[in-house]
């Protein structure tokens, strides 16, 4: 007996904004829980299993999730946690159903960073005795890691700022991220500085949301009414924890993770994509990524970045919320794949996802989608 297909069924998602002052967690996971299964004629009670995926650290709590679990209708099923963004989440709901032991689980992931101190939230993950004391942390981590990439590569600081500008620009189209007016290059540029060479706008911005996917075997995917997304291929992989020890100017664990996705996909390359949904710490982050997943050459990643293909949802720069940002990359390439397309117009079929975590991007996910 083989593996069981498994299909995105719909996904729902907060608006994403810098302080929901008027909600809190369980409000944000109770609102995309229910919103989740409309339109599937599913409901809570056909869900064999639910996984989500938050920060004790970020909660300011410990097992946090214990208190969610009416929120995220887990009473009385399958629940699991993963300490990991939400896209981890949701290859532990695949495999899962793969191995046919479930047929139907909900993926929920959630964050309220405007409660921590995020940069305290960084450097909980450094090395404790060295680097932690003289404030090494993700701000330091990304600068070091974007000198490094620029002068390797001879790209200016300015075709940085138009790419954040083009992030921040399908964001407020997309009309999901809460936001004043988009930023143009210049205004990007001009931003308070994070860690040279990179501005504020150039790291990802934290944001208060939550998002859950639905995932199906493909039976019941086809019973739903709406084209199956099928989610074909996976991997993941982690970078060494120490900095100074990972390769210059490259993410090997997203090169890692992607021909882990491919070979199950049967993919000859990441571009072979007509949607790429990825996360990135930083811009430059977001660069390292493309070439990576084989979508750019390498130290070319400037190239292809602006490119109608990538991240029209505006990715992570714009809204990070810390925890759930791979599973909303997820849930925007499933929507593209599954939306009618103007007459004419050629529909797309593959999408490539990715989410990461760690500082500098050290863990990564990869996810193939086809219709």
């Amino acid at each position: 007996m083989g593996f069981s297909q498994v299909a995105v069924l719909a996904s729902a998602q907060t608006e994403l904004r810098p302080a929901w002052r008027d909600a809190q967690h369980i409000d944000l996971i109770s609102s995309v829980v229910t919103n989740v299964f409309k339109g599937t004629g599913l409901s809570i009670d056909d869900v064999d299993f639910v996984i989500d995926s938050g920060s004790d650290v970020l909660d300011g709590r410990s097992i946090s999730n214990c208190g969610f679990l009416g929120a995220l209708g887990a009473h009385h099923k399958e629940e699991a946690r993963v300490e990991e963004d939400g896209l981890w989440g949701a290859l532990y709901g695949v495999n899962k159903i793969r191995s046919r032991s479930s047929s139907i689980g909900l993926i929920v992931a959630y964050s309220k960073p405007s409660e921590s101190n995020i940069d305290l939230y960084w450097s909980a993950m450094v090395e404790p005795f060295y680097q932690r004391p003289v404030g090494f942390g993700q701000k330091a981590a990304l600068g070091i890691q974007a000198q490094r990439y620029l002068a390797a590569h001879g790209i200016k600081d300015d075709a940085l700022a138009e790419i954040v500008a083009r992030r921040w620009a399908d964001a407020a189209v997309g009309g999901k991220v809460a936001m004043g007016e988009a930023p143009d290059a210049a205004a990007v540029l001009a931003g308070t500085e994070a860690a040279w060479p990179l501005t504020d706008l150039m790291i990802s911005r934290p944001l208060d949301g939550a998002v859950a996917v639905l995932i199906g075997s493909e039976d019941v995917a086809r019973r739903t009414g709406r084209p199956p997304v099928f989610i074909t291929g996976m991997g993941t992989s982690m970078e060494t924890h120490a900095l100074a020890e990972r390769t210059a100017n490259k993410l090997d664990s997203v090169a890692n993770a992607t021909r882990m996705a491919l070979g199950k996909a049967g993919w000859s390359s990441g571009a072979e994509a007509d949607v790429v949904e990825l996360s990135g710490s930083s811009v430059v982050g977001e660069l390292m990524a493309l070439e990576g997943m084989g979508i750019a050459a390498e130290g070319h990643g400037a190239d292809v970045a602006t490119s109608d293909k990538v991240n029209r949802s505006g990715g992570a720069l714009p809204a990070d919320p810390i925890m759930a940002t791979g599973l909303i990359r997820l849930a925007e390439a499933a929507k593209k794949l599954s939306a009618p397309v103007a007459a004419g117009a050629s529909a797309p079929s593959k999408a490539i996802v990715h989410g990461t975590g760690g500082v500098a991007m050290q863990t990564n996910c990869v996810f193939t989608l086809e219709v």
